[in-house]
């Protein structure tokens, strides 16, 4: 597969109406190589702003034959090979993790529970798809290391539903029962 070009990629925001300025003095030549992650990350935005806003007004009858028709979409494009949907599919993963609870957050340590109760459920699916990954390619210890991440991930997870149920009253706080 051939990368798609910086030019290509803000013309294609340009048609969709959501291209970046892009001042002439930093950008005397337009966009470059080294914007081409930025411009795909406000590509897919905008893709996924649109995806938001027609799912969510086909919610009633044919909301699901919109996700199908979104998702047939999605695999023209991706393609029958397995390995590449997955990769993808990490890479998205991936992203929402960071969406969720971005560890450069300073404040990331007070996320809500349940939105760190989400987090980590992602991230114990990207971790596990990892486990799955290694295990395709023969790499019996990646799979080990990325088993131990999955079971860290899943206790987090756990912890996170507990805190949960003690926001709304269905459990005891852990630090107040260790206090007593």
């Amino acid at each position: 597969m051939n990368p798609v070009g910086p030019d290509a990629i803000y013309r294609a925001l340009a048609a969709l109406g959501a291209a970046p300025v892009m001042d002439p003095e930093l950008w005397p030549n337009g966009p470059q190589d080294d914007d081409r992650a930025r411009l795909l990350g406000c590509l897919l935005a905008k893709t996924e702003l649109e995806l938001a806003a027609t799912t969510r007004t086909s919610a009633g009858e044919n909301g699901l034959a919109v996700l199908g028709d979104v998702y047939m979409g999605w695999m023209d494009e991706v393609g029958p090979d397995r390995d590449t949907a997955l990769a993808v599919l990490v890479s998205r993963l991936e992203r929402t993790a960071v969406h969720l609870l971005d560890p450069e957050d300073p404040d990331a340590e007070n996320a809500p529970p349940g939105q760190f109760t989400a987090w980590a459920a992602v991230v114990t699916a990207v971790t596990a798809l990892g486990a799955h990954m290694h295990a395709q390619d023969g790499d019996v210890e990646g799979v080990r290391r990325a088993l131990g991440r999955v079971e860290s991930c899943i206790i987090q997870l756990l912890q996170g539903v507990h805190d949960l149920r003690v926001v709304i009253g269905d459990a005891d706080d852990d630090e107040d029962e260790s206090e007593d």
